[in-house]
C-alpha cells in the first residue's frame, strides 16, 4: 500500500485531503506542520510527501529540501493557492508536482495515482 505523509496546517482542508486518499486505498499520515513530518520521514517509510507550501514555522519547500536528505526515494507533491509560491516552489524543488489550489478531489487522487502506476512504486517490506 503507497504511503502518504500529508502536511496541512488548515484542520479542514487536511482532514478532506486524508479522507480522500484514504477512500482511494492510499495510507495517510497528516500532520499540522513542517516541523512535526519531520521526524516521521526520520522514522517511518513514505512513498509521497503530500505537503501545503505556505505553512507556519517552516514551509513546504524547505520540507521538502529535507525530506530529500532523509529520505531521498520519497516524491514529493505540492499544493498551494500562491501563483508566485508555486513558481519559487517549480525553481527550488524541480522534481515535484505542483497542485494548484482550488482543485476537486479528483484530481488530486488522479495525480497521485499517475505517480504510483503498478510499475513504480518501489516495495515496501
Amino acid at each position: 500500500m503507497v504511503r502518504i505523509l500529508l502536511a496541512e496546517d488548515d484542520q479542514v482542508m487536511r482532514e478532506y485531503l486524508t479522507r480522500a486518499l484514504e477512500r482511494s486505498g492510499y495510507y495517510v499520515t497528516a500532520v499540522d506542520r513542517g516541523t512535526a513530518a519531520l521526524p516521521l520521514l526520520e522514522s517511518e517509510p513514505f512513498d509521497l510527501l503530500l505537503t501545503d507550501i505556505v505553512m507556519p514555522e517552516m514551509d513546504g519547500i524547505e520540507l521538502a529540501q529535507r525530506a530529500g536528505d532523509l529520505s531521498p526515494d520519497t516524491r514529493i507533491m505540492f499544493i498551494t493557492g500562491f501563483a508566485a509560491v508555486t513558481l519559487k516552489a517549480g525553481r527550488e524543488v524541480p522534481q515535484a508536482r505542483i497542485l494548484s489550489k482550488p482543485f476537486h478531489l479528483r484530481e488530486l487522487v488522479s495525480e497521485v495515482d499517475r505517480l504510483f502506476d503498478a510499475d513504480s512504486v518501489p516495495s515496501r517490506n
